[in-house]
Formats: C-alpha cells, sequence, structure tokens
C-alpha cells in the first residue's frame, strides 16, 4: 500500500461528499478495504510514511478518520487517536504542514480537534485560524469549548464505558448537543 493510495481515495469526490455525512455502505467499504491497513498502521508498520507531507497526511487519515467510519459507535472508533495525534504533532514539527494545500491541510490538523486534551484543543484553534481555515476553525472552537466545560466529549461516554455526570446527561439531551 503507498500513501497516495490513500490520498487519491480519501479525496475522490465521491468520498469528498460523504466525509461528514457518511452512510453505512461507505463505512463498510472502507472497513473492507482498509482495516487491515489501519491494524497495521496502529502496529507502527507504516511509521516511514511520516518522511513525507503526503505520508503524514495519510497515516493521519488511516489512523484518525479511518477507524471513525470502519468502527463508528464502538470503541475501537478511538483506538488510534493518540497514534493520530502524534503523527499530526510531528508532521507540524517537520513543517510539512507547510508543504499542503488547504484542502489537505484540515485533515491532518483534525486529530488535534478530536483529542480530550485542552492543549490540542488550543493548538487546533490556533492551526486552522492560522491556516485561514475559518470553517475548520468554527468547528475547531466549539470542539475545544465542549472539551474546556466538560474535560472531554461526553457523547463518547457510552462509547468507552464511562460513566457520564449529571451535566453532561442534561447536555447530551439538549438541542445544543454533539453528538460526534
Amino acid at each position: 500500500m503507498q500513501a497516495e493510495t490513500i490520498i487519491e481515495f480519501w479525496y475522490d469526490e465521491r468520498i469528498k461528499s460523504q466525509w461528514f455525512n457518511s452512510t453505512d455502505e461507505l463505512d463498510q467499504e472502507i472497513k473492507d478495504s482498509y482495516d487491515t491497513l489501519w491494524l497495521d498502521a496502529s502496529a507502527g508498520k507504516y511509521d516511514y510514511w511520516q518522511d513525507t507531507s503526503t505520508g503524514s497526511l495519510a497515516l493521519v487519515i488511516v489512523l484518525d478518520q479511518f477507524p471513525l467510519n470502519m468502527y463508528r459507535g464502538k470503541k475501537e472508533s478511538f483506538k488510534t487517536e493518540a497514534k493520530a495525534i502524534k503523527v499530526a504533532k510531528h508532521a507540524i514539527v517537520e513543517k510539512q504542514d507547510l508543504q499542503l494545500d488547504k484542502d489537505k491541510l484540515a485533515f491532518l490538523y483534525l486529530p488535534l480537534m478530536h483529542s480530550e486534551n485542552m492543549d490540542d484543543q488550543n493548538d487546533s484553534v490556533e492551526l486552522f485560524e492560522k491556516a485561514g481555515l475559518m470553517e475548520n476553525a468554527k468547528f475547531a472552537r466549539h470542539h475545544r469549548d465542549i472539551v474546556q466545560r466538560f474535560g472531554r466529549f461526553p457523547h463518547r461516554n457510552k462509547i468507552l464505558g464511562r460513566k457520564s455526570s449529571q451535566a453532561e446527561l442534561d447536555y447530551l439531551a439538549s438541542d445544543e448537543a454533539f453528538k460526534g
């Protein structure tokens, strides 16, 4: 498998139209096509992809986006989140983010927005704003506000077997709730 194959798949018009509006069919297609790659990437077999900006982006997509599709609503969907964050941070330190087009840059930064760590959340907002990705920055601020308010994403509690506080339950029952 080549990093470019992941980029071509993820940025295909058919897939782009479903990035934030996935279907059961797409989730299954990603699982059927990339589950073994995800397992291998989580074990470090594709860490060398981090040598290039395209490789880092592909690795982030495999570790951050693919499990959200393949394991929607299951704890496995977050299993490689920490590794995706590490890859994204490495790419930023190495200035690989400066080599990517804006439409691709957003997905490199996305693991920081998915993090339940406040420093990562603040970095996410700053990076999206600095890159001029204002629509992404709006969502990054929203994610940061949730983590700032609760210390985590309440919609993950049930999936991860965490006990919700009454404040989190009230939030999840409200019209303002973000549910993933």
